[in-house]
């Protein structure tokens, strides 16, 4: 079918600009330093959120959810805390959940600071979720997420 093949070169074109964008859009809208955390994760894989290789970003890996957001929002899922960790993802915590630690990589627009349940805290065309839970050591080990959790970040509530 004639120009059937030139939609589909667009189609991958404009995907490959929103990753060429999701790159190069700093995620960082405010330079408060507790903004930023170090989070020491307990799992020790060599490949992780951040690393390098050829040249490209690993933006998820073992333990992440990754959700297709098509620019969409993503909210806050209880009253918290949105900061970023050395990997420029973003770390969501909250008293409600006060075991537990979000990490969201790939959005971007993120949204610093203190929040109220249901407020925008980054957005993107994805999202790789892992819900963390803090050990005796005080790092912390990445486990299964409740899809009810996940849920929270997609909807407004």
């Amino acid at each position: 079918m004639p120009g059937t093949r030139s939609v589909s070169v667009a189609k991958t074109l404009s995907g490959l600009i929103a990753a060429l964008a999701l790159l190069l859009v700093g995620c960082d809208r405010g330079s408060n330093p507790e903004d930023t955390i170090n989070l020491e994760v307990y799992q020790k894989w060599k490949l992780q959120p951040g690393t390098q290789i050829a040249g490209r970003t690993i933006l998820a890996g073992l333990g992440d959810i990754s959700i297709a957001l098509d620019g969409k929002p993503v909210y806050a899922p209880f009253d918290g805390r949105a900061q970023k960790d050395q990997r420029a993802c973003l770390i969501f915590s909250s008293p409600d959940v006060p075991a537990y630690l979000f990490r969201l990589c790939g959005l971007t627009d993120l949204r610093l600071g203190e929040h109220r349940q249901g407020e925008t805290i980054g957005s993107g065309s994805m999202v790789h979720i892992a819900t963390l839970r803090k050990q005796p050591d005080g790092t912390w080990a990445i486990v299964e997420p409740s899809k009810p959790t996940i849920e929270k970040f997609l909807t407004k509530s």
